[in-house]
């Protein structure tokens, strides 16, 4: 009995043993320890200086290029109202006629006026021919030849004074045919038949405003104007000629058809937003342009010839505000920059500073890479479609 208890293999040795061969068939590796990951794939563009045009968008509003304010000059009674509200009226058009009949008599008052005194210059002008001869001969006294000559003078000033009263009358007559001063289109009338007016009283009649061509008046700060000036007296700027043209972006979204050109500047800067006026001119021959409306104009300042283009995805902010890109450098590690942004140019960013020609900017894989650490770099592929149309309005403004 002894003998065979002893023969029978033991279970907790042969577990052992199954242990130890199934680890030295492993090959010694010891279990529980995770292989390392790879680096993570991002894509990087690897950007390129390149000459771009800057275009700064102004916010503004049209005004009319001419306005006048309708008013009477005599008092009277509005006999007629001779337009249509909201239509074109031409200079010299009869807008208002004004109740005449006190003006005709005036008028002709003083046509009588003139013809009396005219009348008596003919007499005395007589007299006194024939006193200047016969005072040579002593045939009357020296004191009356001199009361002739007086009277003589003293009827060519009546006829003077009548010939203005005259003129007045004929003034204040056509004065009540009310007439627009310019051509243009003409608003709302503030009377109608019946009303009594006054001569230069405040309230104007109508307003004709000639909106062809019109003004689209913007406001840009002093400080980006020095900035500007700066770059342009360094050469980092090339202005394109003396002429500047601009293009108009509406209310809607949509930009205006018609090109225009920078008019005026203004020469000083308003202390209470600390801006300067600049006045362009706009055809607008279908009127679809009117006086009020709010809009952006896009002003073309220069051309940077060593910006850089990078997409709108690989540009970020930090919490100060500042623009970041992440940058893989030559030791395949991510290096936080950060850049200057002059403006957006179609579906990217203008870099004006903080990054240079050559360098691989991520564009994509953003959140899988930290600053310092090991990347998998890709290139990617960018399309020039977006800066070329960009760029359209201020290649069609040269």
């Amino acid at each position: 009995m002894q003998t065979r208890r002893n023969s029978l293999p033991n279970p907790l040795g042969a577990a052992v043993l199954c242990a130890f061969l199934l680890a030295a068939c492993s090959g010694g590796e010891q279990p529980g320890a995770p292989a390392a990951p790879p680096p993570p794939a991002v894509t990087v563009l690897t950007v390129q200086a390149e000459a771009v045009p800057l275009v700064a968008e102004l916010p503004g509003r049209t005004a009319s290029h001419l306005i006048a304010e309708v008013r009477p000059q005599v008092t009277g009674i509005v006999k007629a109202r001779q337009f249509t509200e909201g239509s074109e009226v031409k200079a010299g058009q009869v807008l208002y006629q004004i109740d005449a009949a006190p003006y005709q008599a005036a008028h002709d008052s003083a046509r009588a006026n003139l013809a009396r005194a005219e009348a008596n210059l003919y007499a005395a002008r007589l007299k006194a021919e024939r006193y200047a001869e016969l005072v040579r001969i002593e045939a009357v006294s020296r004191q009356a030849n001199d009361d002739a000559a007086a009277a003589l003078k003293q009827g060519q000033a009546e006829v003077a004074a009548a010939k203005a009263a005259l003129d007045k009358a004929k003034i204040d007559l056509d004065y009540t045919r009310v007439k627009s001063p310019i051509a243009g289109r003409i608003g709302r009338s503030t009377v109608t038949p019946g009303a009594l007016v006054t001569a230069n009283q405040d309230t104007a009649l109508a307003t004709v405003q000639q909106l062809d061509p019109i003004y689209v008046d913007l406001t840009q700060s002093s400080a980006e104007l020095l900035r500007l000036r700066r770059e342009l007296e360094a050469g980092r700027l090339q202005q394109r000629g003396d002429s500047v043209a601009v293009k108009l972006v509406l209310e809607d979204g949509s930009e205006y058809a018609a090109e225009g050109r920078l008019a005026v500047s203004e020469v000083t800067v308003d202390e209470g937003t600390g801006s300067v006026t600049l006045r362009a001119r706009f055809p607008n021959p279908k009127g679809e342009l009117l006086p009020g409306m709010y809009v952006r104009a896009r002003l073309p300042q220069g051309v940077r010839s060593d910006a850089i283009l990078v997409p709108h995805a690989a540009l970020s902010r930090d919490p100060r505000g500042n623009a970041l890109v992440m940058v893989v450098n030559g030791e395949g590690k991510v290096e936080a920059r950060t850049v200057s942004v002059a403006q957006s140019l179609g579906e990217r960013w203008v870099i004006t500073g903080g990054l240079a020609a050559g360098e691989r900017v991520i564009v994509e894989g953003l959140q899988r890479a930290r600053p310092g650490a090991t990347v998998q770099a890709q290139e990617g592929t960018s399309s020039a479609a977006p800066v070329a149309a960009a760029a359209a309005p201020v290649a069609a403004a040269k």
